[in-house]
């Protein structure tokens, strides 16, 4: 069964990952955002959802829920960054606004394990309302002109402080029965800190409780990183998984920077590589867990080079200002559009909206963030 925290990335993403040991005599140029940009919110110019979000669903429902997040973010980027497409951009931002919350179970979204067991907290996963407030956040921090959005903001920042704490004294909440995850709660955290520049809201009170409790109790001895998942009393599941962790790294950026600052540079070390000028990332430290699944992103041998980790690793570098490794990862991306530009099937192959909008994010990543600045 896949993992409900790690996003599959394109399989553009795989080709960056393969090409440091494939030889290449194409040109390698730094892919445009508008170009990623424009390939994922294809088809989002009517009242349904594209067949390239919706197909994710028969690998699993999160895909779909994910690539809308990533897009969205993608788009708010883009608006602020060129004011001048901001009105294309949050007719997309709106329709995929309205698709995606005509489906309130929050089960649409989920995987079937989510009916396997009891729910211990308030039956709300923090993964769907967690980054459903992020959605409506960043369309309002591009232009805050629609009640509705208002209102739902409210309601989910609501549910996220609800369930903060809701099964246990801990201030962990559930993504599945029994199971948190430290994506999940530090996309919370970002939508909350949005919350608090949009509307005035104070919710120093749950970063603060999470921040201290993941500082003594969520960080892996061997390696210092924060783990992927824990149970709702904080029992670790899993250990430091690089496509977990980037983004982690760049939600802290809103929520404790100095935290940020120490869990990139330690996943830079345990997880970053170069090799003949292209960078890429592993998912895991060395000696620990290295079974490969969809959600992990295909692995490449002997330097263990994961799509995914590659993927979110271009945003990390980019929020971290670590412009040289930024380079190297951008350049082995450029490499991978180069061979799909000359290989149509591989390039078919490489058609998912996940990674697609993860690409377009951290291409264009920036402008959402500097809005809204740390506590």
């Amino acid at each position: 069964m896949s993992r409900p925290r790690r996003a599959a990335l394109a399989a553009a993403l795989l080709t960056a990952a393969l090409v440091p040991v494939v030889p290449l005599a194409v040109d390698a140029a730094a892919p445009p955002v508008d170009g990623h940009l424009a390939a994922v919110t294809d088809g989002w110019d009517g009242e349904q959802a594209p067949r390239s979000f919706t197909d994710l669903r028969t690998m699993n429902p999160e895909y779909d829920f994910m690539a809308r997040t990533f897009t969205v973010l993608a788009l708010a980027d883009h608006a602020l960054a060129t004011p001048g497409s901001a009105d294309a951009d949050l007719q997309v931002i709106d329709t995929i606004l309205r698709d995606t919350i005509t489906y309130d179970d929050p089960r649409h979204w989920l995987l079937p394990y989510a009916d396997a067991s009891p729910w211990r907290g308030d039956g709300h996963s923090l993964f769907v309302d967690g980054e459903l407030l992020v959605m409506l956040a960043a369309r309002r921090l591009v232009r805050d002109d629609a009640p509705e959005w208002q209102a739902e903001t409210s309601r989910r920042a609501d549910a996220v402080v609800a369930n903060l704490g809701s099964a246990t004294p801990l201030p962990l909440a559930e993504s599945y029965p029994n199971e948190g995850w430290t994506f999940c709660h530090t996309m919370a955290l970002v939508g909350l800190r949005m919350h608090e520049v949009l509307d005035g809201a104070d919710h120093d009170a749950p970063r603060d409780a999470w921040v201290t409790y993941a500082r003594e109790h969520l960080v892996d001895a061997d390696s210092g990183l924060l783990i992927s998942e824990f149970t709702l009393d904080g029992a670790p599941q899993d250990g430091p998984e690089g496509s977990s962790l980037w983004f982690t790294t760049v939600a802290l950026r809103l929520i404790d920077p100095p935290l940020a600052d120490a869990q990139y540079a330690g996943a830079k070390q345990a997880l970053g590589g170069t090799l003949l000028g292209w960078g890429y990332a592993r998912e895991w430290p060395a000696g620990q867990r290295s079974v490969t699944d969809v959600d992990s992103g295909p692995i490449v041998p002997v330097i263990d080079a994961s799509a995914s980790s590659s993927g979110f690793a271009i945003v990390a570098s980019r929020a971290a200002g670590d412009a040289e490794w930024n380079r190297q990862l951008v350049r082995a991306l450029g490499a991978a559009d180069a061979v799909m530009r000359v290989d149509p099937a591989l390039a078919a192959a490489a058609d998912n909206a996940v990674g697609g909008a993860v690409i377009a994010w951290g291409l264009g990543f920036g402008p959402l963030w500097a809005k809204v600045g740390p506590p």
